[in-house]
């Protein structure tokens, strides 16, 4: 394995990996992979890790049920993003000198250093935002292999960059004749958490999608949450780009942030917006299309958004903002306007589920804070039944209130944080409580008339009553599908 122009030195250094989950389990096989000498620890017994204990490679040791005291003669800490900073183990490393990075780090540095010469040194375009991510990421990805690019796709969209590289290096150890080592890009869905552990990272392209209120129950406050975002930047320089959204009130925020930076000297990136609103230097809408005002772009380029596959107006900026990006990377405008043509959506996003006696149910299960559930009612002439609830991430789901009176016919409310969002939006319009997510559908059935929708979308954490997001969206679909 080349090591020339390391950024980060792995061949028999000592790492930890704090954090057993996709990016743990990542991590710690392409450490592996690299040479260093690998340990797993995480505060979860062995019996709860059982999936991702076997998709570790056997040269990695395992410390469970527990973080470890003692560091001494660590090289290394990489941290999962589910574990946050200020874990006792960390703040005494951190005191003793010991380098901190996160997976993502980790695999942006591996990619441009270690493993350039076999997998090529691909330019990093990367997608924060608190709604959009995964949509935008998605179809940024579409759009550039329609465009003929060759990609690695991965990040918090659900699997891990270091265990996309793994997979790269070990086909290519088999001598796989279907191997694409032709890799011009990383698309990189980035979180808040993945962004707290960058050091060197450096995108040639980047978003901030929007930033609302969310994971206010790990961030001391507003402002430490949108610096955790704005962190996508703080390393481009001028031949680099970011993309913002013109119409998201934090926006100015993060201009003065920049504004900051460029103060002391730092090299700033180009800027480049979308909007539903406003004409500006990017993507806007027109006359029911989305046109550019981008250099190499045609000005009579237009994107028809009936075209569109993905509806919504959240989907819209998604689009608008995928697409600004794609044109700028070099991707051709018809590869653009092919992928948004094809492009279905994915799975717990605005996902219809079926239409039962002229009532259609949505799972927007991935709505996991206000923000995104105002974004999905705000795109729905027709009443909705609204079944909403998990676990509160120390959220004020008051700005709902407008959209619940206009929209909303009945509340339906499940979890934890049933009680808060009853308090805070039930005099509003007909609220309900439900056990659980079964009795839930079964209300919002009874409450919902022909040409009505019955809409999951929580507007908090899942973590109360099910594994995930993902299982939430799954159970409503089985139990909506069983309704006769």
């Amino acid at each position: 394995m080349p090591t020339r122009g390391n950024l980060v030195e792995t061949k028999g250094r000592k790492v930890i990996v704090f954090g057993l989950a996709r990016s743990g389990a990542g991590a710690a096989n392409l450490l592996s992979l690299m040479g260093s000498e690998v340990t797993v620890t995480d505060r979860k017994p062995a019996a709860d890790l059982e999936g991702y204990i076997r998709r570790l490679s056997p040269d990695v040791r395992l410390r469970l049920g527990g973080y470890p005291e003692g560091l001494d003669g660590t090289d290394l800490i990489v941290a999962s993003p589910g574990v946050p900073l200020t874990i006792e183990p960390l703040v005494k490393a951190r005191g003793k000198g010991i380098k901190i990075i996160g997976e993502f780090e980790l695999a942006y540095r591996l990619m441009s250093s270690n493993l350039s010469t076999d997998l090529g040194a691909p330019k990093f375009l990367a997608v924060t935002g608190t709604n959009g991510k995964s949509t935008t990421t998605t179809l940024l990805d579409r759009m550039l292999r329609k465009g003929g690019s060759g990609t690695l796709f991965g990040g918090n969209i659900g699997n891990a960059l270091t265990e996309e590289i793994v997979k790269k290096v070990e086909a290519k150890a088999e001598n796989r004749q279907d191997l694409d080592l032709n890799l011009d890009f990383v698309v990189a869905e980035v979180s808040s958490f993945q962004l707290e552990t960058i050091d060197k990272f450096r995108p040639f392209g980047a978003s901030i999608l929007n930033i609302t209120p969310d994971h206010l129950d790990r961030y001391d406050s507003m402002s430490d949450y949108i610096d955790a975002k704005c962190r996508i930047f703080e390393n481009q320089g001028q031949d680099d780009f970011l993309v913002l959204n013109a119409d998201d009130p934090v926006t100015p925020e993060i201009a003065r942030r920049m504004g900051r930076q460029g103060a002391k000297g730092k090299e700033m990136p180009r800027i480049y917006y979308f909007s539903r609103r406003h004409k500006v230097k990017g993507a806007f809408l027109r006359d029911g299309a989305v046109s550019f005002s981008l250099p190499g772009v045609p000005d009579s380029f237009a994107l028809q958004t009936q075209s569109f596959r993905i509806k919504g107006v959240h989907n819209l900026e998604n689009a608008m903002a995928s697409a600004v990006m794609a044109l700028l990377a070099g991707c051709p405008p018809s590869s653009v306007q092919e992928a948004l043509a094809e492009f279905p959506g994915l799975e717990h996003r605005l996902e219809f589920v079926r239409e039962l006696d002229g009532v259609r149910y949505i799972n927007d299960s991935k709505g996991t804070n206000v923000g995104a559930v105002m974004k999905s009612l705000e795109g729905f002439s027709e009443r909705v039944v609204l079944i909403a609830g998990g676990r509160d991430k120390a959220g004020d789901f008051k700005p709902l209130r407008p959209l619940v009176k206009e929209k909303v016919r009945t509340l339906v409310l499940i979890g934890e944080a049933a009680a808060k969002m009853r308090d805070s939006l039930g005099e509003l319009t007909e609220t309900l409580l439900a056990a659980d997510l079964k009795e839930a559908v079964d209300i919002a059935r009874k409450s919902a008339g022909k040409g009505d929708i019955v809409l999951l979308s929580p507007a908090c954490a899942s973590f109360d009553m099910f594994k995930d997001y993902e299982d939430r969206g799954r159970q409503f679909k089985e139990i909506v599908g069983g309704l006769s």
